[in-house]
């Protein structure tokens, strides 16, 4: 324990400090701190990602099928769990619920995933296939959903002012035909854009002989409404397709693909993945200090929530799960899976609530809190997990 601790914990917080101290004294730009962010999501981690799936085989697939369907079915049943209970608890809209999933319900895998596992488990196929795993699960699932869910609730809110726009106007316009404050000519000027009027009002209307504009408003209507149902970024499919096009969740597949397919590639291109694969884990820490020293935060009921849910709950349910579908007779395969999924959450979920301004503060919150405290809870769980390995064996 005293070993990981001093040289594997420590490393990382340190230079998550020193990046965080960076921050604040201004010594990166924001443009610098992006590009610091790109350069380990959209090459390093991909790069670190398809050179370690590659190495692995059909077999190995085979042999680790149950650990991937908890990947896929812990990870993704986890994030809506998150959802469902910020609505439950701290009755949250849709998209407030949404954002809090992609942070509480969401591992940081692509920043420190390789940071914290292969230093403790080794740079090893096992490891990089877990971390690829839970990476795809992720990228390529969760934030897809997440959006969508922000999309279904704004829209939802939209509707709700709509009709209540609607519901004014239409009070309105009835008040002023009964006491006769307004001509009828003029009643349509009153009418909303997309809003049909009541018989009572057409009735009006036609006596003055405007029925062809309420005809050609009603055509006007219909044209919107179509515009709208093609309307494109509402579609769960289409997210889905967005994200995959994303480097980080690309190169995993394509890496998986080329496995179950049985090609190899050459031994003589490992050098040129390599060399900037190993970039990811330090420029990722460090990219994580200088996240963190932009972020506001206080601590409330809800920000402790996310904090135990993401930190401690998550891994246990996924631990819980692991050993009833038998995989306690490989417990470092468990406690990789573990710690892949204790990871704080995910700042793509920040970067999705600023983007949208939608639980800021709370999101911003509960990323520092959980990025703090989990010095504490990974030791936890590196001591925790041979004990439970001994019980089970």
């Amino acid at each position: 324990m005293t070993t990981i601790l001093v040289n594997d914990i420590i490393p990382i917080l340190v230079i998550m400090i020193l990046g965080y101290i960076c921050g604040k004294v201004k010594f990166f730009d924001d443009d610098q701190r992006q590009g610091l962010n790109k350069l380990v999501l959209n090459i390093a981690l991909p790069a670190a990602l398809f050179v370690s799936i590659v190495k692995a085989t059909r077999s190995m697939f085979a042999q680790d099928v149950v650990l991937t369907l908890i990947s896929i079915i812990g990870v993704t049943g986890l994030f809506l769990l998150s959802y469902w209970l910020d609505k439950l608890l701290f009755h949250r809209s849709t998209q407030q619920a949404a954002v809090c999933a992609l942070i509480a319900g969401s591992p940081t895998i692509g920043f420190l995933g390789f940071a914290i596992l292969d230093p403790i488990y080794g740079n090893d196929v096992t490891t990089n296939l877990v971390i690829g795993i839970v990476s795809i699960v992720v990228n390529a699932v969760t934030i897809p959903i997440g959006l969508a869910l922000i999309n279904k609730g704004q829209a939802n809110d939209r509707m709700k002012a709509g009709v209540h726009q609607v519901k004014k106007a239409d009070d309105q316009t009835a008040t002023a035909l009964k006491s006769k404050a307004v001509a009828p000519k003029d009643v349509v000027k009153t009418i909303p854009d997309g809003v049909s009027v009541t018989d009572e009002e057409a009735k009006a209307l036609k006596e003055v002989g405007i029925t062809r504009e309420i005809d050609l408003a009603r055509a006007e209507i219909r044209s919107h409404a179509g515009r709208k149902k093609k309307e494109p970024g509402n579609s769960t499919v289409e997210a889905i397709i967005n994200a995959v096009k994303q480097p980080v969740a690309a190169a995993p597949l394509l890496a998986v693909i080329l496995v179950l397919l049985g090609l190899k590639i050459p031994v003589a291109w490992d050098p040129s993945f390599d060399l900037i694969a190993k970039a990811n884990s330090g420029v990722a820490v460090l990219a994580a200090g200088l996240s963190l020293s932009t972020v506001k935060f206080s601590i409330d009921k809800e920000v402790l929530w996310n904090t135990f849910y993401r930190l401690i709950l998550t891994p246990a349910i996924i631990v819980l799960a692991a050993y009833l579908c038998g995989m306690g007779s490989d417990p470092n395969k468990i406690s990789m899976l573990c710690l892949a999924t204790a990871l704080p959450p995910a700042f793509s979920g920040i970067i999705i609530s600023s983007r949208y301004n939608i639980y800021v503060k709370e999101g911003a919150s509960s990323v520092a809190v959980s990025t703090v405290f989990f010095a504490v809870t990974c030791i936890f769980w590196i001591w925790l997990l041979p004990i439970l390995s001994s019980m089970f064996h």
